[in-house]
């Protein structure tokens, strides 16, 4: 017998996965010079905000297929001003970094983001310092560092708004943890897209004017309507996608795939962009980077199993019925502080949050990093 609910799921896995290596490839070409040659980032990235923002505005206020959240004007200035800055900011640098370095590249680069997070984190309080975690960060860094090296086409330019990007995408995850998840507001990708897409529209705005509406005023750039139609409609088909994943699997399905979908797009890069050179180099620090990746999701995907585990374990419980057994004979008052169940719960609640923050969609959160990748 099939197992349909499992061939749905690895269905939306490979979909996403499709998906996911199709958008960035797709954006590369766009931007690249070399290829449809509309080197302008800046005005890509806004056209995919402003295609999102109306499409979950008419889902949300036309057809009213998604319910909207309760917002009020303090949240919005608070939360959602903040978060869309840093979104707008990731997305802008990400696909800045298209013009000068490869696809294949900007993925090894990419395997700095639990650095970036777990730096974010403890700079914000939202974690704590762990050996063990950074003796992993330290992996993943050397491996970048030699793959950087390793790199036949390095340009630096493309190298800092790549990881600029990454950081700046780190910080909005931590800001989405702390400022929208202790206020009890959860996102789902439609609702995200309705309230930040504008916001960050108006964000990028500003350095647009500056930075890429006086050359679009001189140069001769071609506008065609599907190329723009087609890529905004795969990076919107991305968002759901993701939503999809993340409804049907768990953590660690959703960390193998985004490693699977890597490697693919690694290689897929160099094939359909010759230009884009992979050395030995690379590759040895790409892996050594991907094993401290790999471990830094055993280690939070294990805390986050740690933190879900009942306070009351069974030999605790054992141990409860048989003191209370002995108290009731002595007719004694029983303390239910006295097991330290309280210090428990606090460990459960400050370790749930870090491994949430990446993975619900958007979380917002997903919304973060897979509303993210859409661009980059």
């Amino acid at each position: 017998m099939i197992n349909k609910p499992l061939v749905l799921t690895y269905l939306c896995l490979l979909i996403y996965v499709l998906l996911s290596s199709g958008v960035i490839l797709y954006n590369k070409w766009v931007l690249s010079p070399k290829y449809f040659n509309f080197p302008f980032p800046i005005t890509l990235t806004m056209f995919h905000m402003a295609f999102s923002g109306l499409f979950a505005f008419f889902l949300i206020r036309v057809f009213k297929v998604v319910a909207p959240v309760k917002m009020t004007f303090e949240i919005y200035a608070t939360c959602v001003v903040p978060i869309s800055a840093f979104f707008a900011s990731s997305l802008w640098f990400g696909n800045t970094a298209y013009l000068h370095i490869s696809v294949a590249f900007i993925q090894m680069l990419k395997a700095l983001m639990p650095v970036a997070t777990f730096s974010m984190g403890v700079l914000c309080g939202t974690d704590k310092p762990r050996c063990d975690v950074f003796l992993n960060m330290v992996l993943v860094s050397v491996g970048v560092v030699i793959s950087s090296y390793g790199e036949i086409h390095f340009n630096i330019v493309g190298t800092v708004y790549q990881v600029t990007g990454i950081f700046a995408e780190a910080l909005r995850l931590v800001l989405t943890q702390v400022l929208l998840q202790k206020k009890g507001l959860t996102l789902n990708p439609i609702t995200s897209l309705y309230y930040i897409a504008p916001c960050s529209f108006v964000f990028l705005f500003v350095p647009w004017c500056l930075l890429e509406k006086p050359g679009m005023a001189v140069s001769l750039i071609q506008f065609n309507f599907w190329i723009f139609f087609s890529n905004a409609l795969c990076a919107l088909a991305l968002n759901l996608s993701t939503f999809l994943v993340i409804g049907r699997t768990g953590a660690v399905t959703i960390r193998v795939a985004g490693v699977l979908k890597d490697w693919i797009l690694i290689a897929l890069s160099t094939v359909i962009f010759p230009e884009s050179t992979i050395t030995g180099l690379n590759i040895i620090g790409y892996a050594i980077a991907l094993c401290g990746v790999v471990m830094y999701n055993y280690i939070k995907v294990k805390d986050g199993r740690a933190s879900q585990l009942p306070s009351d374990s069974i030999p605790e419980r054992f141990t409860k019925d048989r003191d209370w057994k002995l108290e009731k004979k002595s007719s004694a008052i029983i303390n239910p502080n006295s097991n330290g169940d309280s210090n428990e719960g606090n460990f459960n609640g400050s370790e749930m949050n870090d491994e949430e923050a990446p993975l619900v969609s958007s979380r917002l959160s997903h919304f973060g990093r897979s509303f993210s990748n859409h661009t980059k």
